[in-house]
């Protein structure tokens, strides 16, 4: 290597460590629900699997709707789970006999697709594990699923998009019935998805006031698609994730914290202490982000590359009014509520306009709660 070569590579580099100590060390911060919904999901995953009664395993639903940060909570307190259970057994899966192979795997996690059907559903648990599914009939799928639960010492099982299920259709309400089906294999059933009371998922259930646990009763017959399960009913912890307000005092400083937590992550050379706290920089992200926590975080992350790129090395107003959001992802429904509407970026007019009307020395009127008049339609929506 040139020593132009070795200097252009030490460069390029340094610029990637830039980008990852500026931007990939934005760590998910707590909101105002993330605490509860933690604890809940950590009780339920650790308490079941410490349990050695035969009873079906009660479940976890987690709610919210889109860009709250609910598979990133449900996916961090797994990750902690799978840690401290692997530790607890030597990284061996204690339900293996000797001279058998050890496959562990104590959390699965598992997207719903989008047209759901019990077929599909067990197509996309065992693509997780990398079993072949070609030319299985559903029984013959419903039993590998099973097998495969079983082998690898699956103990939480991930659902993702579970509201990808509209249960007015008779296959979505077939997969439902699977899905509950699979509390019977000793596993915590965790359901991740948007609008869950909307959605019609707890239709059928009622509402246990001793235990403060949503009850859903046991399938009609002994039998899901030729699968054996108990005829006991089942019952979910439920926890929703919500956005931000800026109402009281209380809100007010839950969301300085979160951006408190942001900065003291962010790597930029003229960032000042209080850059996303003080003045009126939280009402701003507040109008620009509705508090929601994903949207936060995205106008955060290219705020920084763009204050890198430009050499500001900082995040003001002014940079940020550059930023667009733009949430077109063809892996999401837009109509199952899993991407957000995105409030309109501050044109330089209405800018203007807003200090002019402040006047010089004066501070400009706290906007957050205006009225920007009908959101422009999404793309792909």
């Amino acid at each position: 290597m040139t020593p132009g070569q070795y200097l252009s590579a030490a460069i390029t580099s340094a610029v990637s460590a830039r980008l990852a100590t500026s931007t990939a060390t934005l760590s998910p911060q707590s909101t105002e629900q993330s605490p509860m919904a933690r604890q809940t999901l950590s009780d339920a995953a650790l308490g079941n699997a410490l349990q050695r009664t035969a009873a079906t395993w009660p479940g976890v639903i987690v709610g919210g709707w889109g860009y709250q940060g609910k598979t990133e909570t449900v996916c961090e307190v797994a990750a902690e789970f799978e840690d401290t259970w692997l530790e607890m057994n030597d990284f061996v899966n204690p339900g293996l006999g000797l001279g058998v192979r050890a496959l562990h795997a104590p959390v699965a996690y598992v997207q719903t697709p989008v047209t759901a059907t019990p077929k599909s559903l067990c197509e996309a648990i065992l693509a997780f594990f990398g079993a072949s599914t070609k030319n299985m009939t559903l029984p013959q799928l419903i039993r590998q699923v099973a097998g495969a639960l079983d082998d690898h010492g699956v103990l939480v099982l991930i659902l993702d998009d579970i509201t990808r299920l509209r249960l007015h259709r008779v296959d979505d309400q077939d997969a439902f019935d699977l899905v509950r089906a699979f509390m019977s294999m000793n596993v915590t059933l965790v359901l991740v998805g948007v609008d869950i009371v909307g959605s019609g998922l707890l239709r059928r259930a009622s509402w246990d006031k001793r235990s403060r646990q949503w009850v859903m009763p046991p399938a009609a017959g002994g039998r899901v698609h030729g699968l054996e399960i108990t005829q006991n009913e089942r019952r979910f912890d439920f926890v929703e994730l919500d956005r931000f307000r800026y109402t009281t005092p209380a809100q007010i400083q839950a969301f300085h914290d979160h951006l408190g937590g942001l900065e003291a992550a962010l790597r930029l050379f003229n960032a000042a202490p209080g850059m996303l706290t003080d003045g009126s920089m939280p009402e701003y992200l507040m109008r620009r982000t509705n508090g929601v926590v994903g949207l936060l975080d995205r106008l955060i992350r290219d705020g920084a590359e763009e204050a890198m790129d430009s050499g500001r090395e900082l995040i003001d107003e002014e940079l940020l009014d550059q930023i667009i959001l733009s949430l077109h992802d063809p892996e999401r429904d837009p109509g199952a509520g899993e991407i957000p509407q995105v409030p309109a970026a501050r044109s330089a007019p209405a800018a203007a306009r807003t200090l002019k009307a402040a006047g010089p020395g004066r501070r400009g009127r706290n906007t957050v709660f205006d009225d920007d008049g009908p959101q422009p339609a999404q793309a792909g929506a």
